[in-house]
């Protein structure tokens, strides 16, 4: 009896441990099917990738610091990986989702993401990253809101919206790809969708009987967060509401100084709040929309979509035309001024109680330098390819950072050009040196006739300067080193420059690449890997016990290895069980 009872205290102290080192950063746990279904959004049935037989998929919604544990189960007849763009993964790449850190989720098999949002908070989405899966679908929206003890610098809306736009193919992933393989241009959208819906029948025209389209209702006076997401292929849109002010306050992770826009240019990949107060009347519906821009705009007219807003007590449906966009066609500046108008709310806290603005990158001296630059698609060994800098990426078949745990040779190279080569274009597997700790300016140039974004993964970077034609040395004249927003995806708009400053803190392999799905599967991207010389787990998470093989690694891998995905699910729910089960099994003791 004394040993049952020495055993009962014992376990009480170890269940009290387990309990409470998990209770200062909850898990969040969610499970994803990822398979095809039949949808309609633009009036033809098509084939669709869906979450949990939903599309979009489902809003992964967190707190600052949360681990996230995210159950993933491949239904496609295709491998697959989810990418959780603008997380930034702090100390594991290996959680990032892309070809260069992981290896493919096979067709049929699970595997399970855990990952922490490490000091982070914002609007950001997920999506499928392999074969142009995301002009399918798969994807969804991903909050991270503040701890409760940090203040979020406006006063709390009545409710919170998610918009996902994007342009539209009524072809699906794996047509719109051959196209590509074929030298073929994807050519004008069908539409642009808005949370998964096509538009709704402004005009008769332009929109067919029978399209479903997205209601969204609100009670008049009220104030409301939207958080909106440019989940689209390639084209960049104007979003708006009908004699409604947005009040733009944030962006990718930074809360933005408070400023009122009629509309605004959101460009693929890239993520906004706005605060949106419900002042008009109700006598009808208000129209939601979301249309092409840096286009024949009389010609893509059919790229628009368009939702609903409701008021709870409005009294008839929206009817006459949308609201126009801007009359930019023979102003090139204005889209770019609008783009320079959005500065970081220095004094406001973001993940941690300190003002964003604390972190003076203006003042940090840089360490090194890349130019990228892109052109049009060109021919390469009699393949139609995209590059940077004269380099058509070619993703190995070994991720990189599996080859540097490894140490399989003649994976990659480390040469990647920091100037533009002046030599004919050539398909490589080519990635940037970054120095840990280290302090890079990228400029972007984009020297082909259309919009472009870019994304870099494992970071927010400070856009510190954007204008037109060729990028020089004295260019850095015009950088804003104060309050540059600080986020994950910029556009590069056509014949002109962005740059960026980017603290190499957080070792990795990390994806630089173009947001645009054609140019991005054709090899405009590259990796930057940010190694710490003196191995730690401080700086860096140990591979996860599940990881993938393939490759030159694939003889590591078990066959159909779906444990993982069962070991995962029991994860902090198996500590629970245990943990109930040894109090029940204490008490016992105690009181026999």
């Amino acid at each position: 009896m004394a040993l049952c009872r020495f055993s009962a205290f014992f376990l009480i102290h170890i269940c009290l441990l387990l309990t409470s080192s998990s209770a200062e950063d909850p898990s969040v746990t969610y499970d994803f099917e990822v398979s095809y279904i039949t949808a309609s959004p633009l009036g033809v049935p098509q084939q669709v990738i869906a979450i949990n037989g939903k599309f979009p998929g489902p809003t992964i919604n967190v707190t600052t610091n949360n681990n996230v544990v995210v159950n993933v189960r491949n239904k496609l007849d295709e491998s697959l990986l989810m990418h959780w763009s603008g997380v930034q993964q702090r100390r594991s790449s290996w959680q990032d989702g892309l070809p260069g850190t992981n290896c493919p989720i096979p067709s049929k098999w699970n595997w399970t993401y855990q990952f922490q949002v490490k000091d982070q908070i914002g609007s950001f989405f997920y999506f499928p990253s392999l074969h142009m899966q995301r002009a399918s679908g798969g994807y969804g929206s991903f909050i991270i809101n503040n701890r409760p003890i940090i203040p979020i610098p406006f006063d709390t809306p009545h409710g919170e919206i998610v918009i996902l736009i994007g342009d539209w193919y009524k072809r699906n992933h794996t047509a719109l790809r051959k196209a590509l393989d074929e030298g073929k241009d994807l050519g004008m959208p069908d539409g642009v969708l808005i949370n998964g819906k096509g538009p709704y029948q402004y005009n008769t025209t332009l929109v067919p009987d029978g399209i479903d389209y997205e209601t969204i209702e609100v009670h008049p006076g009220k104030t409301y967060r939207l958080r909106v997401h440019n989940v689209g292929t390639s084209t960049s849109l104007n979003f708006r509401i009908q004699n409604h002010n947005l009040l733009l306050a944030e962006s990718e992770g930074s809360y933005t100084v408070q400023q009122n826009y009629t509309s605004l240019d959101i460009h693929v990949g890239q993520s906004y709040s706005f605060l949106v107060t419900m002042d008009q009347n109700a006598s009808s519906d208000y129209y939601i929309v979301a249309s092409a821009r840096f286009v024949n705009e009389s010609q893509w007219k059919r790229v628009t979509g368009v939702a609903i807003l409701h008021y709870t007590n409005s009294k008839g449906k929206a009817k006459g035309p949308i609201p126009d966009g801007p009359n930019d066609e023979f102003d090139k500046t204005f889209s770019m001024n609008q783009a320079r108008s959005i500065r970081w709310n220095v004094s406001a806290s973001g993940a941690r109680p300190n003002p964003q603005g604390s972190f003076r990158y203006g003042s940090i001296n840089v360490t090194e330098i890349y130019v990228l630059k892109n052109k049009p698609p060109v021919k390469i060994n009699g393949k139609t390819r995209t590059a940077l800098s004269g380099i058509s990426f070619v993703n190995p078949s070994t991720p990189i950072r599996l080859a540097d745990q490894f140490k399989v040779k003649g994976v990659y190279k480390l040469g990647f050009p920091s100037k533009p080569l002046e030599v004919p274009p050539k398909m490589e597997t080519s990635v940037i040196n970054g120095t840990y700790r280290g302090f890079m300016e990228v400029i972007l140039q984009n020297n082909d006739t259309k919009m472009q974004s870019y994304h870099m993964s494992g970071y927010a970077f400070f856009v510190v300067g954007m204008d037109y034609g060729e990028w020089t040395e004295n260019s850095r004249g015009t950088y804003n080193k104060w309050d540059g927003i600080a986020r994950s995806t910029v556009q590069v708009y056509p014949g002109a420059w962005t740059a960026i400053l980017v603290s190499l803190d957080n070792v990795g392999v990390w994806n630089l690449r173009t947001e645009n799905l054609d140019s991005w599967y054709l090899g405009q991207e590259t990796y930057v890997r940010v190694v710490n010389p003196e191995a730690t787990n401080k700086t860096e998470m140990p591979m996860p016990d599940n990881a993938l093989f393939c490759g030159a690694l694939s003889h590591l891998q078990k066959p159909q290895d779906i444990s993982s995905f069962a070991a995962s699910i029991m994860g902090d729910r198996s500590k629970l069980f245990f943990t109930l089960l040894m109090i029940a099994y204490a008490v016992m003791c105690i009181f026999s």
